[in-house]
């Protein structure tokens, strides 16, 4: 009788994703009567951003058409609204806005080889370009035994996000083992200080800047903005046969930091969002509690666990792979965590939450946290009604909870995964 009980509920809560997911697409329609945030950074809200702007709206009804659920003639129209005005290729363009990130929408996009390869080939080069160049950059700065900058290797803003675009719109490619070389050496000390701390230690403070609150800078433990990223595409493209120099040891370093750095408490195993020298230099707690750190994509446990399972997956480590999965369910079973989030979206919210722990779960022997999927859809939900302000964008917005919502009510992500800009999948 529960069994069933369980099964109706879960049935009606995915009905329930899938019409709210409906619901914000169809309002999300016409460009012209969708206005997005005046309060966001430019490069966050040009019609090629898919954080804020046009392009992360096509990429909310590129996945509904695929998935049978809306007409093509909607992606098509918001494509078009992205390409509206120039496309950005120089040094501020990244995964997240301008070329690339356009790339690789039109690669999601595509629904044959041969389609879209125009637009496709253009953007392709630009991006090649600039990854050549960013890549130029960040060997000059290591072969003077400097510390990076976070825009330098994050997802967001740097070369883990370019790595992201090259493994899935052309993998065997020698730009993209380039790439990964580079996040390879990222890796590892640099050359001058072989006993310091990782190289992707940085001089700046999280907020990319050098503050006198954090004097000798910090470690990035996030998905956004540090390490999450560049483990998680090694080992994406370890698992899909591409490999270069040192991949696999340069997984395994990666990994031993995190291990180094992470914390036991009542409430399970969780990582910290970062490590500045006193912390890199106490270590971690075995009675750690997790209070104020809510479980994101962009910091939190969410992220974290899932680019750790992935490594997992591509060691072979299925030690390594059950800590992840078992830090996932840990967090969405911890009120104390989940009362953290108060926002709604992918980047800091209930949507990435709930994505990230749909993928855990879909990579996951026997599906282990299914039922938690449908108690964090169903808290989802809730605060979706009760809350009508929401901007349009992917990031934060509309778009992005709808791409939650939809994942979770069909259980499937078709072709080039719409998340993989997440360095989800």
């Amino acid at each position: 009788m529960n069994d069933t009980m369980t099964a109706v509920q879960a049935a009606t809560t995915a009905e329930r994703a899938h019409a709210a997911a409906q619901t914000i697409l169809d309002s999300l329609a016409d460009p012209d009567r969708v206005q997005f945030s005046a309060a966001a950074s430019p490069l966050r809200t040009r019609p090629a951003s898919v954080g804020g702007g046009a392009a992360g709206v096509a990429l909310a009804h590129i996945e509904a058409a695929r998935a049978g659920h809306g007409s093509w003639d909607t992606p098509r129209t918001w494509l078009t609204r992205a390409l509206s005005v120039p496309v950005n290729g120089g040094d501020t363009a990244t995964l997240w806005s301008g070329a690339p990130a356009l790339g690789l929408v039109a690669t999601i996009a595509a629904t044959s080889p041969t389609h879209l390869t125009t637009a496709r080939k253009r953007l392709d080069e630009a991006t090649a370009r600039l990854t050549q160049h960013r890549l130029k950059q960040a060997h000059t700065r290591i072969n003077r035994g400097e510390g990076p900058p976070l825009a330098e290797f994050d997802l967001i803003q740097g070369l883990a996000g370019l790595a992201v675009y090259h493994l899935h719109s052309h993998p065997d490619t020698e730009i993209t083992r380039q790439v990964l070389a580079y996040l390879v050496r990222l890796s590892l000390p640099l050359p001058e200080s072989p006993d310091q701390p990782p190289g992707w230690w940085t001089e700046q403070s999280p907020h990319s800047r050098v503050e006198p609150q954090f004097p000798g800078g910090h470690l990035n433990m996030g998905m956004a903005h540090g390490i999450a990223a560049p483990l998680a595409v090694l080992s994406l493209a370890a698992l899909r046969g591409v490999t270069v120099d040192g991949h696999v040891e340069a997984i395994e370093r990666i990994c031993s930091v995190l291990d180094t750095c992470r914390h036991t408490g009542p409430a399970g195993v969780w990582w910290p969002y970062y490590l500045t020298p006193e912390r890199w230099s106490s270590g971690p707690s075995t009675n750690a509690s997790v209070t104020g750190q809510r479980p994101s994509w962009c910091y939190g446990t969410a992220g974290l666990a899932r680019a750790q399972q992935l490594a997992g997956l591509a060691l072979g480590d299925d030690d390594r792979r059950v800590i992840a999965e078992q830090a996932m369910a840990d967090c969405l079973r911890d009120d104390d965590q989940l009362n953290t989030l108060t926002e709604l979206g992918l980047c800091h919210g209930w949507a990435g939450l709930l994505h990230c722990a749909w993928r855990i779960n879909d990579d996951a022997p026997d599906t282990p946290l299914t039922a938690d999927l449908d108690r964090i859809a169903a808290c989802l939900l809730t605060r979706l009604e009760l809350d009508n302000g929401q901007d349009p964008e992917f990031l934060d917005g509309r778009a992005g909870i709808a791409l939650a919502l939809h994942t979770y009510a069909n259980g499937v992500a078709p072709g080039v995964p719409w998340d993989a800009c997440l360095a989800l999948a």
